[in-house]
């Protein structure tokens, strides 16, 4: 059998597992870890290792079977796990992580990390004293050993159904040492009263004695529940003089269940009836539903002069088609949808290692994990949370004793925070720090020359930081002081159709709140007419739309058109001529144009147009993929009459009209 056809589950698998090992980890290191949680690391644990060496991935079974043996002692009470303990397993997990990188996609191990890895486990396995629970325990006589320990096993038929392997668990138990295996037919009943639905196998093996007995319980911890199962010591040995006597292990705790999110902790026949998909085939599916609702959208106009008597229940089977249409359309799209959570669990271990770095003492509280938002969106936005979280705690919180000096807890805290508003999801990322320094920020400004408001706003200052290049550091670290990510930040936000907001006060801390679209596939647009081509403006970008007077619309020096609306002027962009379109029927009338003002990073735009047409929900297609990049352009839609309409990126057009000006 062609083993490789199962490595992509058994990674993902394991990278959910090293999700809820961190994630238990660190609970324990803050002080909320039990035994269940113990258990459902060291389960996690467990499963890695016997997928690993099912696929031969030899370092990956070498360092999990170390970790596995401090965290059976840890589950069985024999040890306490200190911080220096769970230092060491979470640089267990960060190697394993990039073990299972390597073994995915190639390269080199890094075997100084692997090496350090297993350095750091042993030691505290040599090290550390047991937890005086272990004086508890049963265990035979010091200087005694059994020979070997006789293992009994006859699975269940549902052993079989949940697709393990018995022959695997036996060849995991030869890597303890050699083993003696034999067939048992001692439940075997004459032929002709065989149950074809019963399961007879059976086997007797023996393992040398010398190997823990809880090891030898570790190999059967996934299917204790479906399997007839004893281990027996038999016989005894002098005990190695070199070697503390071997401490009988209690039985492995009953499966803990997981906390939500962390799949890793229970049994697959365990989960809600969910299956894996690949996200290429959740994509093809929102493409044909998407093209359906183009057909749907096409039926319905094309039905809209028929007359209603006549026609009755062809227009009565268009309305439901188009009510199972937008079900369908919301169904489906639900697939993509992921808990926020996803994003937000990998930032605890960040805040741990960026305070322990900086010398602070952080806490991280997040609300509204549950909160769904499309997969594509969740993956995007990642990498600027990452950025904002670091400088919370970078540049927002002070350091323990400047934080007792100002009469406050010396633990900071970070909060992460998610809901839905309307359309949109709004996360926040909030510091209870120092807050922002209006005066500090204004004069690096200056010495920047940025451009700036006479008399600016709390708000237009706070948005100095998101100039490329800024930055109020002193010192240059790894860290911070290069001026390099707030600008980058901005960039990527608004590239998603979404928006951020400062708000900061001195002495009580920042907040960064971020609103992004549901989804990246669905669009609230509005369409608009150039001429004979329709065009969409995305809703959330619109601020409102006016008809100027001709008083109203006035030419810069450099040719800049601007219209005013009430007391200010913005930038005004003939769309026609943008998009190198012919001049318009109206354009060559000298009639006056419709003014839609959209705002994009921070600044007003005015879109000259013909016609407001409407507004709806678009498909949104990319334009990169089956064309090439359009300027001014963000993608396309197809309308209901079958026409391609061009979606307006109001990012880039404001762009182009400031280095106009």
């Amino acid at each position: 059998m062609d083993m490789s056809q199962f490595h992509a589950a058994f990674f993902e698998e394991s990278r959910e597992g090293l999700a809820a090992m961190e994630t238990g980890l660190l609970g324990m290191e803050a002080g909320s870890g039990d035994a269940e949680t113990i258990n459902v690391i060291f389960r996690a644990a467990h499963s890695i290792k016997g997928g690993a060496a099912t696929f031969g991935f030899k370092h990956v079974t070498q360092l999990t079977h170390v970790l596995e043996t401090l965290l059976d002692e840890a589950r069985s009470g024999k040890r306490t796990l200190d911080v220096d303990s769970v230092g060491a397993l979470l640089g267990s997990v960060d190697v394993l992580r990039d073990l299972l990188e390597v073994a995915e996609h190639g390269g080199n191990v890094d075997e100084l990390a692997l090496a350090h890895a297993h350095g750091a486990l042993e030691a505290v396995l040599q090290g550390a004293p047991p937890a005086a629970a272990a004086a508890k325990t049963a265990a035979p006589a010091a200087d005694a050993l059994p020979q070997h320990w006789q293992v009994t096993f006859k699975p269940h038929p549902s052993l079989f159904m949940s697709g393990n392997d018995p022959l695997r668990i036996v060849r995991e138990l030869a890597e303890l040492g050699p083993l003696t295996v034999e067939m048992s037919d001692e439940t075997l009943p004459k032929f002709g009263e065989f149950d074809p639905l019963q399961a007879y196998l059976s086997w007797r093996i023996q393992v040398p004695g010398t190997v823990k007995r809880a090891l030898v319980a570790d190999a059967f911890a996934w299917v204790e529940d479906e399997c007839d199962l004893t281990i027996e010591g038999v016989g005894q040995q002098a005990a190695p003089p070199a070697a503390p006597a071997p401490v009988e292990a209690a039985a492995p705790a009953a499966a803990a269940p997981a906390a939500a999110g962390t799949p890793a902790g229970q049994r697959a026949s365990d989960a809600d009836g969910s299956i894996r998909i690949a996200t290429s085939k959740i994509d093809a599916l929102i493409n044909l539903v998407g093209e359906l609702v183009i057909t749907q959208s096409m039926l319905r106009q094309r039905t809209e002069g028929l007359d209603p008597g006549q026609f009755e229940s062809l227009l009565t089977g268009i309305d439901q088609l188009t009510r199972n249409t937008r079900d369908l359309q919301e169904a489906v799209m639900s697939v993509r949808m992921l808990p926020v959570d996803f994003a937000f669990s990998r930032f605890p271990r960040m805040v741990r290692d960026l305070a322990g770095r900086l010398g602070k003492k952080v806490k991280l509280r997040t609300f509204g994990e549950a909160t769904e938002l499309d997969k594509g969106m969740i993956e995007k936005i990642v990498d600027p949370l990452v950025h904002l979280v670091r400088n919370a705690i970078d540049h927002g919180l002070e350091m323990p004793d400047e934080r007792n000096a100002s009469g406050k807890d010396e633990t900071g805290t970070i909060t992460l925070s998610a809901q839905h508003q309307g359309g949109h999801i709004l996360i926040e990322i909030t510091d209870d720090g120092r807050g922002m320094n209006r005066e500090r920020i204004l004069s690096k400004a200056r010495e920047k020359g940025l451009p700036m408001p006479e008399n600016p706003t709390d708000g237009q200052i706070w948005d100095l930081v998101f100039a490329p290049g800024f930055s109020t550091a002193d010192a240059l670290t790894d860290l911070s002081g290069r001026g390099v990510g707030m600008d980058v930040v901005k960039k990527n936000i608004l590239s998603l159709g979404g928006a951020v907001e400062i708000r900061s006060a001195a002495g009580k801390g920042s907040t960064i709140s971020i609103r992004l679209p549901l989804t990246l596939a669905i669009l609230d647009g509005m369409t608009v007419a150039i001429g004979d081509e329709v065009f969409v403006v995305p809703l959330n970008t619109v601020i409102e739309s006016l008809q100027p007077a001709a008083a109203d619309v006035r030419t810069v020096a450099n040719k800049t058109r601007m219209v005013r609306v009430r007391d200010d002027y913005v930038p005004m962009v003939d769309l026609a001529s943008e998009y190198g379109l012919p001049q318009t029927a109206r354009q060559a009338r000298g009639d006056a144009p419709i003014a839609v003002v959209v705002e994009s990073e921070g600044k007003r735009l005015a879109l000259e147009v013909d016609d407001l047409l409407g507004q709806q929900q678009f498909v949104i297609k990319n334009l990169e993929s089956h064309y090439r990049r359009v300027p001014g352009v963000s993608g396309a839609t197809i309308l209901g009459d079958g026409r391609v309409a061009l979606i307006i990126d109001a990012s880039s057009l404001s762009h182009a009209s400031r280095l106009a000006a």
